[in-house]
């Protein structure tokens, strides 16, 4: 069985090709400025460009007058048995994640080991490309290792106050 894919006539043709459209580009390649002219209607418009977090640089996106502002997202971090909301923006890293939970919870960054779906996060890995959605529970355990130091550097402290003493 062959299928056919058919273009609308109408969809395919381009501004350019079009008897009354014009585009004009300013002079200045880097200008972020594009001017049209079709059928004796002039469209000046200043195209904004932003940064994807995969590196891509794409036109920013428009709603009316109003650019799209980036929506922040309530994530739910388990500790034992504490749980903290944090109101985090999407784009974030797990990195920045854990910088926040230092503030609230005391424990450096380095001390942290945050879990989503089962698997130990980066502090590189961004939380919606992971799948990390609005209202979701990440889990934060402390740092076995750093656990096991502080605990012998306080028996070490300890065993020097009762020698003092």
């Amino acid at each position: 069985m062959m299928i056919m894919k058919l273009r609308s006539m109408k969809l395919s043709r381009s501004l350019s090709k079009l008897r009354c459209g014009k585009t004009k580009n300013d002079e200045n390649s880097e200008s972020n400025k594009v001017s049209i002219q079709r059928c004796n209607i002039n469209v000046e418009a200043e195209v904004k460009w932003e940064l994807r977090p995969g590196g891509m640089l794409v036109q920013k996106r428009d709603i009316g007058d109003e650019s799209i502002k980036e929506e922040v997202m309530l994530i739910r971090v388990v500790t034992g048995s504490r749980w903290h909301d944090i109101s985090i923006q999407p784009t974030s890293t797990f990195g920045e994640l854990k910088i926040i939970l230092s503030m609230v919870t005391g424990l450096e960054p380095k001390e942290q080991r945050l879990l989503f779906k089962g698997k130990e996060r980066e502090d590189e890995d961004y939380l919606h490309m992971v799948g990390v959605r609005d209202k979701d529970k990440v889990l934060m355990l402390q740092d076995p290792a750093t656990r096991e130091r502080k605990l012998a550097t306080e028996s070490i402290i300890a065993s020097y106050r009762t020698i003092i003493v």
